[in-house]
């Protein structure tokens, strides 16, 4: 009996932690995009991780990519959080944008813990089904 108990309390721990993690990572990318809505470079630059921003060296290059190459996440007419999964030790958080122009993107963003605060270490774009419906708030990919 006592292990089952352990066992109930320790699933229940590890759901917990997860739950704050997929929170966490959320706060993040939705952080990021708000600065880069906002205009505020070294702010978003300051949400990828060390190797990402070794990479491009500044917030203005950063964002410069970032403009040019994402502007689904440079400016998005909406986002709606989807699945939360880790993978190879790494939180990966699905995200849907809709661009400008309507379209619909699933970005993929990949956490990385760096002294106890997430970052991004990079999005993979893919475009949404065209069968993604939007239904009271929520994104569902049939």
């Amino acid at each position: 009996m006592r292990a089952l108990v352990l066992t109930l309390m320790l699933v229940l721990a590890a759901a917990l932690s997860a739950r704050a993690e997929d929170a966490a990572a959320r706060a993040v990318i939705e952080a990021q995009i708000e600065a880069f809505r906002t205009g505020d470079l070294p702010r978003a630059y300051g949400f990828a991780s060390p190797v990402i921003q070794q990479k491009f060296g500044s917030p203005e290059i950063f964002g410069h990519m970032v403009e040019q190459g994402y502007p689904m996440v440079w400016r998005p007419s909406e986002v709606v959080f989807l699945e939360a999964r880790e993978s190879g030790g790494r939180l990966w958080q699905e995200v849907f944008l809709r661009d400008a122009a309507g379209r619909g993107w699933i970005a993929d963003y990949e956490m990385v813990d760096e002294g106890g605060t997430l970052k991004i270490n990079g999005v993979h774009l893919r475009e949404a089904p065209e069968n993604t419906v939007r239904a009271q708030g929520t994104v569902t990919v049939a």
